[in-house]
């Protein structure tokens, strides 16, 4: 039963579905020709909508690729960062990283894959869906080992800072907020980040410990 329904005891009649709602009831004659008309064009909207969505599946049934791999296969790993409350500036976004190559061991079912974990990550699950997963093409800026990195259960790590490259001012009308370009761990210089520098002092004091910018 949709809450609709559920709250004021009827079905909602919307323009598509209007004429499913109860028992048709024409109380004036006058108005056949009216109500003939109103359901042919409704006819005509459904119609038209099973259309669009029948084309709409037929380019995304096209276009989508199932991706698998073989046994023995090498993969990476597709891990989160967390920055927990601090908020990310204007500027790049920290790209998504990947830990690994890891072998594969079995496939599970049709979109899951079980593969051979270090020690290090034995706390977690061995098998992953497969859109955590991504062939072996070697790209430096993306990878690292898993013992460098400190994941959880859900392949989730905290992003570290590690310097501060720059400090800027933002002028608003009635106040100025200041502001600090932050390295972070694993990251190249390109992907520094600008962060409100009140939230970095409190998260992270140690990081202003150093010689200032």
């Amino acid at each position: 039963m949709a809450p609709y329904e559920a709250l004021y005891g009827r079905r909602c009649r919307s323009p598509i579905h209007w004429d499913e709602v109860g028992e048709r009831k024409v109380i004036d004659p006058a108005t056949i020709p009216w109500v003939e008309e109103a359901y042919e064009k409704v006819r005509v909207i459904r119609q038209r909508l099973q259309t669009a969505q029948s084309r709409q599946k037929s380019y995304a049934d096209h276009r989508r690729k199932d991706l698998e791999f073989e046994i023995g296969d090498k993969v990476f790993l597709r891990i989160t960062s967390l920055k927990g409350k601090i908020r990310s500036g204007k500027g790049k976004k920290l790209q998504p990283r990947y830990i690994g190559p890891f072998k594969m061991l079995q496939r599970i079912g049709k979109v899951a894959y079980r593969l051979e974990l270090p020690a290090s990550l034995s706390r977690i699950h061995d098998v992953f869906h497969v859109s955590l997963l991504k062939k072996y093409h070697p790209d430096p800026t993306h990878i690292f080992p898993p013992e460098d990195v400190e994941l959880d259960e859900s392949l989730t790590y905290e992003e570290r800072p590690i310097q501060i490259l720059d400090r800027k001012v933002k002028d608003l009308r009635n106040k100025q907020i200041p502001l600090v370009k932050v390295l972070w761990k694993h990251h190249e210089v390109e992907e520094a980040t600008w962060e409100l520098e009140t939230d970095m002092q409190e998260k992270y004091p140690g990081l202003f410990a150093t010689k200032a910018c």
